[in-house]
């Protein structure tokens, strides 16, 4: 996530990664192949594939990285348009790239072989990466990408709004619910879940502040639990008591309402921060998604790009070094692509810790939540199994529908679906 790049206007493939609890795909019109970069180093020639970027200088520093590599001649290209569908294609053939950004790998593509083991990559440095993104890319053991930068969704409140009615930041659902109905009046809504109400950013985000998961470790139905429907419940309550400000002239992911007084309180991204910051100046902060019940903890999605190797390439192994050197061992790359061309995190915790503008603030709130919080949308999250359980979500958040009875539909079919990927070779 998201996926998100390029602030708030021009990168809704990243949003889209976040979107869904994160990960859920890129989709934006088709686009033509534009490569570019030549690197100047010797030895064998790899192609390099990066989604399009919306951030000003974001091109520039890929290729000016390639270009610092002496071992080999890598070529980097832009890839407009709908880049999941170019390299799922791409992998099928010799003609893809060696190197290649990937919001996955996916589940198919992996046990496809279409995609190099990267194990190999992290020994002695594994848990220097957050795990919140390394786990999605690790399957059967094995490291499939290596993340490169962390995006997260947060929720932004307006410190004199809640200080003006006497409301603490919430700390738990029950306390945003309460929060909410307070803050809202003629002017202003207590808060902004997206035009929809929050069914198509929230995702998994309350199932997990609530304690539980989309899938368990050993690969089975994580919400099948009376939990799950007590929490989704409560987001309808949201909703019928008109806390939250609906058809907002920009969605959830553009912090404008905001920033124009229309909410007290916002669900949104990271890439935000810095246009809040500029324009509020200290009068505002974040918070995770607040737990829920007993068992529960606060909930923060994070989605993260990956760097991938194809099983088709004429030379892995280079492939694979190149990987290391620039997203494993140059970490002053890696500190330049996730805070000098917009606004993110680097999926090293040393580095996210030692960063300068993510030392203070509510950038350094940011950081914390999402190293103790954090958590991705698993490997056997399926298509299928996320359009069921959104599908339920919109109709209990919007409709009143019961949320057990929707959810012990969703539970069936999403056992269906962890059974049907578990059985693949």
């Amino acid at each position: 996530m998201t996926d998100v790049r390029g602030h708030m206007m021009t990168s809704i493939n990243r949003r889209t990664l976040l979107a869904a609890g994160v990960g859920a795909g890129l989709l934006t019109a088709c686009g033509s192949n534009t490569g570019r970069g030549d690197g100047g180093g010797s030895g064998p020639r790899l192609s390099q594939w990066y989604h399009q970027y919306g951030e000003t200088g974001a091109e520039q520093a890929v290729e000016r990285y390639a270009g610092a590599y002496k071992k080999a001649h890598i070529s980097v290209q832009w890839r407009p348009g709908n880049y999941d569908q170019q390299t799922a294609a791409a992998l099928l053939t010799g003609s893809g790239p060696d190197v290649f950004e990937v919001n996955g790998p996916t589940l198919d593509q992996i046990q496809a072989g279409q995609v190099v083991d990267l194990t190999e990559l992290l020994d002695g440095v594994k848990d220097d990466f957050n795990p919140a993104v390394l786990t999605p890319k690790t399957y059967d053991g094995k490291i499939w990408a290596i993340p490169q930068v962390i995006d997260t969704q947060l929720l932004y409140y307006r410190k004199s709004l809640l200080k003006d009615a006497g409301v603490e930041p919430p700390a738990t659902l029950d306390a945003l619910v309460d929060a909410a109905r307070k803050l809202t009046d003629s002017k202003t809504k207590g808060l902004f879940l997206g035009n929809d109400g929050g069914a198509g950013v929230l995702g998994g985000t309350p199932l997990y502040a609530a304690g539980l998961q989309l899938v368990t470790d050993d690969g089975k139905v994580g919400f099948d639990d009376p939990a799950a429907a007590r929490t989704l419940g409560k987001l309808h309550q949201l909703y019928a008591d008109k806390s939250l400000l609906l058809g907002a002239p920009a969605d959830w992911s553009d912090p404008s309402a905001f920033l124009q007084g229309l909410t007290a309180m916002q669900w949104s991204g990271l890439w935000a921060l810095p246009q809040v910051r500029k324009e509020l100046g200290d009068d505002f902060g974040v918070l995770p998604f607040p737990r829920d019940g007993a068992h529960g903890r606060p909930s923060v999605p994070v989605g993260a790009y990956g760097a991938a190797v194809s099983a088709r390439g004429g030379h892995r192994q280079a492939a694979k070094e190149y990987v290391k050197w620039l997203w494993v061992e140059r970490t002053d790359y890696q500190e330049d692509f996730a805070l000098s061309y917009g606004f993110h995190i680097p999926a090293r915790i040393s580095l996210a810790k030692r960063a300068a503008k993510l030392r203070s603030g509510a950038a350094a709130d940011a950081v914390r939540f999402t190293t103790e919080y954090g958590y991705a949308q698993p490997l056997l999250w399926t298509p299928a199994a996320q359009t069921a359980y959104q599908d339920a979500l919109s109709r209990i958040i919007k409709s009143g529908a019961g949320p057990e009875s929707e959810l012990r539909a969703v539970v069936r079919k999403v056992s269906d679906e962890l059974d049907r990927v578990k059985k693949k070779p």
